[in-house]
């Protein structure tokens, strides 16, 4: 199998700061980026004598890019002082440079093309012309061909796929990426299927470019070491998707089972054309080890129409949040109900007969409602537009006036905790006195307001964690036909939880 080669990009004001993130980024690089049009006035004096004194300490290939702000980088230059940056580097042994198309079509002096990325951004979508820039590309004599296009949605990844399939047949090395959110899976799966190298940026805040993923957990998250040809290939389709912890639950369960896959997060705002194009077998248009999907908001009832099959339960309630590729058929799956269940069962041990409160009105609610009928409970919907609710099986009052006293649990189905309502809870403490149990569906943060204001009053509490774990656990054995660790999938979690929810609250 092919190295990976995973380049982390250092992005500094002055050369003392520059030294420092490359000393930082050796750990996870095998390739080292300095951007050296990031260096402020002063800083940039001398440059070569600068940039020998950092390369004769570097432990790791680097390479050199000194872009103009009107092709991505962070500063103004003129083509003068880009061919004069050329010039001047070119005797540095041992590195490459990243020179943009229209200095390396038509260089002023002679270069050494071994050692030239000639690269091309739009950081607006992905041009049309896209093919033909790559054949301009190619016709210059540079040893490497770079492509960096922004994804809008996770289908615009399909023409980057396609430039590394036919690279890899002209045998020529080639970078090739589509940016931001929906790009992710040309960065983890570029060098399987090619690639010369992939980024991965030094943190999340130090990226260099949209969507660039952290070179740390490109390695120790996705893998992007073992990735091959035969990987089965797992996601999460919805908008927005970076802030699931599912991508650290799954990728976790996939290493401590053996198992050859990887999960990505795919973001798309057009269900119907990504299933189409990317995951139906008979229709899509890429080669792909393709064998299950995670789907969440705002997909989960319009996926249902696209399956060839359906389970009888995700049919009636009008939502399907797993998708397994069975042979050339698509089969669709809720495991968010009984991924509900399960963490409750082991403190109440039967919800017969138990009087239950679901406030909310929206898809968490029509699941929470469901599961409660399912297995016997006696249910209340509460809902700040009681009218709005009138579709669920269940009798229904308004929030505003609620008293939880009666109740033996009480289930947050609401967005609030979360998000840009992190702050909010549904209920306050003087509402749940008197509560056996508040559960809130909410796992990011895992410590939200609601669980707050319960254990306020004395409630038992159950976190949306617990949830996520299970029905991941579901959809894990659904993909794998394994039993996954529900340990290792918690741990992986709280992991990727943790830090972002302390600083939530």
């Amino acid at each position: 199998m092919k190295s990976v080669r995973v380049c982390v990009p250092v992005c500094a004001k002055s050369f003392k700061a520059l030294e420092e993130a490359c000393e930082r980024a050796v750990e996870w690089a095998d390739v080292v980026e300095l951007r050296l049009d990031c260096l402020e006035g002063e800083e940039s004096e001398y440059l070569a004598d600068k940039i020998d004194q950092l390369l004769s300490k570097l432990s790791r290939p680097a390479i050199l890019t000194f872009r103009p702000s009107e092709q991505g980088g962070y500063r103004s230059l003129s083509r003068q002082e880009r061919e004069s940056f050329l010039q001047t580097e070119h005797g540095l042994e041992g590195c490459l440079l990243d020179v943009e198309l229209d200095l390396a079509s038509a260089p002023p002096f002679e270069v050494d093309w071994s050692r030239i990325i000639a690269s091309h951004h739009d950081f607006d979508g992905v041009p049309a012309d896209l093919e033909q820039i790559y054949e301009r590309l190619a016709a210059t004599p540079a040893r490497i061909l770079k492509l960096a296009v922004r994804a809008n949605d996770v289908v615009d990844c399909i023409p980057i796929f396609r430039l590394l399939d036919r690279a890899r047949n002209e045998d020529r090395e080639i970078i090739a990426i589509a940016m931001g959110n929906a790009g992710i899976a040309t960065r983890v799966l570029g060098p399987s299927r090619g690639a010369f190298l992939t980024y991965g940026s030094l943190a999340e805040e130090s990226a260099t470019a949209p969507g660039q993923v952290n070179a740390q957990q490109l390695r120790s998250v996705y893998r992007i070491d073992e990735i091959d040809d035969e990987t089965m290939i797992c996601g999460l389709v919805g908008l927005p998707v970076m802030h699931s912890a599912s991508p650290h639950i799954h990728n976790a369960a996939f290493a401590a089972a053996g198992v050859n896959g990887v999960y990505l997060p795919l973001e798309t705002r057009d269900v119907s054309a990504f299933v189409k194009r990317m995951v139906h077998p008979l229709t899509r248009e890429l080669d792909w080890s393709l064998r299950g999907l995670s789907v969440t908001a705002p997909h989960k009832s319009s996926v249902i129409d696209l399956l060839d099959w359906v389970e009888p339960e995700a049919e009636k309630i009008g939502a399907v949040n797993t998708v397994v590729v069975e042979k050339d058929r698509l089969l669709g799956y809720n495991t968010d109900v009984p991924g509900l269940v399960e963490p409750l069962l082991k403190i109440v041990g039967s919800l017969a007969g138990l009087r239950v409160a679901v406030i909310g009105a929206g898809g968490a609610a029509r699941a929470a409602v469901w599961a409660m009928n399912l297995h016997g409970a006696n249910v209340t919907l509460f809902a700040r537009n009681p009218e709005k609710a009138q579709l669920f099986q269940a009798s229904c009052e308004s929030l505003a006036t609620a008293v939880f006293s009666d109740y033996d649990l009480v289930i947050n189905a609401t967005p609030l905790g979360s998000g840009d309502f992190v702050d909010q809870t549904p209920t306050t403490a003087d509402q749940l006195r008197g509560a056996r149990l508040a559960y809130d569906l909410i796992y990011n943060p895992i410590e939200t307001r609601f669980l707050k204001e319960a254990r306020s009053a004395g409630c038992q509490t159950l976190g949306g964690l617990e949830m996520l774990v299970a029905q991941a656990a579901i959809q894990f054995e659904l993909w794998t036909e394994k039993k996954p660790s529900p340990a290792v999938m918690h741990d992986a979690a709280v992991a990727a939880l943790r830090p972002r929810s302390e600083l939530s609250l």
